[in-house]
């Protein structure tokens, strides 16, 4: 399979930015993704120990679908978050500052209003944590053939960025990604990963990624098309190496031919 797409995410909820390229490491994170969270409210997140929380306590396409209409960019150099919406630039702020958080916080305060539980308040994940959806969703895969797939479903377009990925493959079959639970991707560089479960999609794929508009069905289509709500996989990495767009992936072996710990 192709890699068609790389991309992080730096603060949960708001837009990706793209790579080129990427370094992962055995057992970690994308790097520079989901560093950051909003927190609609007191959540009871402790960084000196963290644990997963439920994505409903922090600002999220699911609910908030205002969000997709700012575009952001993190420079993880200098800790900048910078938000626009359309060529107008709302906020910045040094995310590493009392006075950078607050600028950033104040911007969302009165931009979602009453649509907040409480006080908003930036979030850093601690080095060993992500504020992913799921515990274990180091890398998300989807694959652009499946997105096709369900395209022709729907009878509408469905952007492929409605689906948060990570990495977005090509050249297999549509939904052939829920097979390779259990085996290994390998990559020109010795990357190796392990797809670990398929996805289960929320309202926020409703959500058109550029308007802002909740208008699609997609977990309701996938229910009475297909008996599920997965689209794509998750996949931790167990050996490292880089991954580039244009570059292959091809499928090893099955983790119970290969003896490997799940």
């Amino acid at each position: 399979m192709r890699v068609a797409g790389l991309y992080r995410y730096p603060v949960k909820g708001l837009s990706p930015e793209p790579m080129a390229r990427v370094a992962l490491e055995a057992g970690a994170y994308v790097p520079g993704d989901r560093l950051f969270a909003i927190e609609n409210g007191p959540s009871g997140f402790d960084p000196a120990a963290p644990t997963h929380q439920p994505k409903i306590k922090y600002l999220m396409l699911m609910r908030h679908e205002a969000l997709a209409r700012l575009a952001t960019r993190y420079d993880g150099a200098t800790g900048v978050l910078v938000i626009a919406e359309g060529a107008v630039e709302r906020a910045r702020g040094d995310l590493a500052t009392d006075e950078g958080r607050a600028a950033i916080e104040a911007f969302f305060a009165a931009y979602l209003g009453d649509a907040l539980r409480g006080a908003p308040r930036i979030l850093a994940a601690p080095p060993t944590y992500r504020f992913t959806d799921s515990r274990r969703g180091f890398v998300s895969i989807v694959n652009r053939a499946t997105i096709a797939a369900l395209e022709e479903r729907i009878g509408a377009p469905v952007d492929q960025m409605r689906f948060r990925a990570n990495v977005l493959i090509e050249d297999i079959e549509p939904w052939a990604e829920h097979d390779l639970v259990g085996r290994t991707l390998d990559g020109p560089s010795g990357l190796r990963l392990r797809v670990t479960a398929r996805i289960d999609r929320c309202a926020a794929t409703n959500v058109d990624p550029v308007t802002g508009i909740r208008d699609l069905q997609i977990p309701k289509v996938l229910m009475r098309t297909y008996g599920h709500v997965d689209c794509g996989v998750y996949a931790e990495v167990v050996d490292s190496g880089a991954l580039a767009v244009g570059e292959r992936l091809s499928v090893g072996e099955a983790r119970e031919a290969a003896g490997l710990p799940f």
